[in-house]
């Protein structure tokens, strides 16, 4: 097979492609990026099994995502150097045996110390899969083929967040919540054997070792680091009234301007920011943003209600998402189609709008809503997301210079990361004050001294004295503050669904500001060790 990689000079003249040792080595290598993925969410449905297992408190559950999430954004954007120094298949096979030895240790975690502790490692070295997957996509194909990889990819990313929910639950109920990280053993087998035979895609330059841009990284994994932990646990702190939050938001922008600065002013830049002169890179990147805030916010919105307020099992949980799941697999194949055949800017438009119109079907959420309400949410949603993320990409990275692919995939994969992350945070945010908006206008709606409150009273205390219980007018009130909460907490989850709505819809107006995109990328061939 040709090996397709990265030179800063003229293409080569194309050679024939071996299209069986190209499949295989790629999806191996897709195999590995699912599992990457697919571990972020595949505990939010068990998360109160993983709690009483490692004996966590309830403030430190949530660190079960935060440790995976906040080292993994720094080697997503890493990976693209490691790639042009070791050259893809060797970084892929040792985040891939990293990441397999880190989940075997996890499922054995006998305390939360060590359970974030692999948590963390697991994320750190996994996240090099993530965005290696990309650039093969657009630089191992010939441009006619490009779009079905970019298929393959967006059906791995879109695909892997929702059914982990619906995997994870399921396989806690049957099994254990351990199995949540022994599942990867055998797929990550497959992966590994499959790209150490095939996957010889390029070929590193150890030279670029020698100038290594040391402060650059640490700059780098100080901004990313600094900005991952506020967005994911300003929400529950309070935001900038605690101090931590403060400074460490001071940190990260501090942090990312001298990180921009070294790059630009660097020989030897770890990240190349020049695609962002790009106008369509630079657009796609705000999109992936809001794509991936509309992909992670509607995965922690559903299992969140479901659980909260219709107190459903992980088990309950996990079916009723599965209907964003079939949606995204049915929509795959055709959507790749579609953008083949006609300017990517239509499915685009089209993708954001579907997802506007899903999650606006949410802000009309009731208490009773279950596995059928959802239904048609989620296959919007799904439809939709599916859609946008593969028109996205392609026109994101269409237009790019050759050079610049390696870095664009890892900066691509990165925002829609952060855009989960930023997404959750502001949705958990809204929750919250939300709730407590709605709590106070029904309280002033609904005063105990109406004739309505009083009725509803009088029945709680008559049905509590008919259960014995010993102070019936009390329990008649705080069963009455209860259904207030309860309609409050449900109005602030339409809310939310409203927000990201609205998010889809600026990711909408965005798209018609975009290029075609038709430039195809030429065929490359020679060394990706070549510095740019």
């Amino acid at each position: 097979m040709t090996a397709a990689t990265l030179t800063g000079g003229p293409a080569a003249p194309a050679q024939t492609v071996n299209w069986l040792k190209l499949f295989l080595g790629f999806g191996g290598m897709a195999i590995g990026q699912f599992m990457a993925i697919l571990d972020i969410q595949i505990v939010a449905a068990s998360l109160p099994q993983i709690q009483a297992g490692v004996g966590a408190s309830a403030d430190q559950v949530s660190w079960i995502q935060t440790a995976y999430l906040i080292p993994e954004v720094v080697m997503i954007p890493l990976s693209a150097y490691l790639s042009r120094l070791w050259g893809t298949q060797k970084v892929f096979l040792v985040s891939c045996s990293g990441f397999l030895v880190m989940s075997v240790l996890a499922g054995m975690s006998t305390s939360f110390e060590m359970m974030i502790i692999c948590r963390a490692l697991q994320g750190f070295v996994g996240g090099a899969m993530i965005p290696t997957v990309y650039a093969i996509a657009f630089t191992a194909f010939p441009p006619e083929r490009r779009i079905t990889a970019n298929v393959v990819t967006g059906m791995i990313v879109t695909l892997a967040p929702t059914v982990g929910p619906t995997l994870g639950g399921h396989l806690t109920e049957l099994l254990s919540w351990r199995w949540l990280f022994y599942i990867n053993v055998l797929p990550g087998l497959l992966s590994l054997a499959l790209v150490w035979r095939y996957g010889n895609f390029d070929k590193g330059d150890k030279s670029l070792a020698s100038h290594f841009d040391w402060f650059g990284l640490a700059m780098m994994a100080t901004f990313l680091i600094s900005l991952q932990y506020v967005v994911e646990e300003g929400a529950k702190d309070a935001w900038f009234e605690d101090d931590l939050i403060l400074w460490l938001s001071v940190l990260a922008a501090v942090a990312c301007a001298v990180f921009v600065w070294r790059q630009l002013n660097y020989f030897r830049p770890i990240i190349q920011l020049r695609a962002f002169a790009d106008r369509n890179f630079a657009l796609g990147i705000l999109m992936s943003t809001v794509s991936g805030a509309a992909l992670y916010g509607g995965t922690f919105l559903m299992p969140l209600y479901l659980g909260r307020v219709r107190d459903f099992s992980a088990a309950e949980v996990g079916t009723t998402m599965l209907i964003s799941g079939l949606a995204m697999f049915i929509t795959g194949p055709l959507a790749g189609r579609w953008v083949r055949q006609i300017d990517a800017r239509i499915p685009m438009f089209c993708g954001f709008c579907m997802i506007a119109w899903g999650m606006w079907l949410g802000h009309a959420i009731t208490d009773e809503w279950g596995f059928w309400e959802f239904a048609w949410l989620q296959a919007f949603r799904g439809v939709g997301v599916m859609i946008a993320m593969i028109a996205t990409t392609q026109l994101t990275m269409s237009t790019l210079a050759p050079e610049l692919i390696k870095d664009a995939s890892g900066l691509l994969n990165l925002s829609r990361n952060v855009g989960g992350a930023m997404g959750m945070a502001i949705l958990s945010t809204s929750l919250t004050t939300r709730t407590a908006v709605h709590m106070s206008e029904l309280s002033a709606k609904v005063s105990t001294a109406s004739v309505e409150a009083q009725g509803m009273l009088a029945g709680l205390t008559a049905r509590m004295q008919q259960l014995g219980v010993a102070d019936p007018e009390g329990a008649a009130m705080k069963a009455f503050q209860y259904m207030i909460h309860q309609k409050a907490q449900v109005l602030a989850f339409g809310d939310g669904f409203a927000l990201l709505a609205i998010g889809a819809v600026a990711a909408a107006a965005l798209s018609l500001l975009t290029s075609p995109g038709n430039t195809p990328i030429p065929q490359l061939v020679a060394s990706s060790g070549d510095d740019p």
